[in-house]
């Protein structure tokens, strides 16, 4: 059995601001089924707490039928009710303090966008991964700053992972997992295809047939 906190990689699922969630947690349960490394639950709408909550408790129930890390977008004290991981943006905390407040053994990233020093410094402050993107256009985050694949070759230490965001396609892999993406993130590319577990098994084999530098 995987260890609490742990992270394989491959695919990581972040799911879209759709008011429907019952259409997407459907998705995500033929995601989970066909195999994911982690499932962000991201909602940036307008939904209450009390919908937030049974949201996650829906989400929750699936990711652990399958072991697979569930993650909450920017809400700390929901990752803690929920005993799951975290992801911050540059201004939704402070990732050492949501480290102290999780403990040693949850999944918590950051978002790093173009920027090598605030991958350097999230690992510093406990980051279990950061995260780099935009790399292509992305509908979701149409104005993000644009990323060069060399943010993807700095030396961070071994136990913190790297994770492309923004736009990717399954023909984009290759190229960011040859220049060090241990995880790709994915939103729109799965959840907006006419068939996501199709989807989700074209950026499988695209992730499993490339090779990159964590490979060796």
């Amino acid at each position: 059995m995987q260890a609490p906190g742990f992270l394989a990689r491959g695919i990581y699922a972040i799911t879209p601001d759709w008011h429907d969630f019952g259409h997407v947690l459907a998705v995500c349960e033929g995601l989970l089924v066909e195999g994911l490394s982690a499932l962000q639950y991201r909602n940036k709408g307008t939904q209450s707490l009390v919908t937030r909550r049974q949201h996650l408790r829906s989400l929750k129930l699936a990711c652990e039928r399958f072991r697979t890390p569930l993650i909450v977008n920017d809400d700390l004290s929901l990752a803690m009710e929920f005993d799951c991981g975290l992801h911050l943006g540059m201004h939704d905390g402070d990732v050492a303090v949501a480290r102290r407040q999780l403990g040693s053994k949850a999944v918590l990233g950051a978002s790093c966008y173009d920027q090598p020093s605030l991958a350097l410094r999230a690992a510093a402050d406990g980051a279990t991964y950061v995260a780099h993107g935009a790399f292509f256009p992305s509908r979701t985050k149409p104005n993000a700053a644009v990323a060069q694949l060399e943010v993807l070759s700095a030396e961070l230490p071994a136990d913190v992972m790297k994770v492309a965001i923004g736009g990717i396609q399954p023909f984009h892999v290759p190229t960011l997992v040859s220049a060090g993406a241990e995880l790709v993130a994915v939103i729109d590319g799965l959840f907006s295809a006419p068939d996501p577990v199709m989807a989700l098994r074209s950026y499988r084999t695209a992730f499993f047939s490339s090779k990159g530098p964590h490979f060796r």
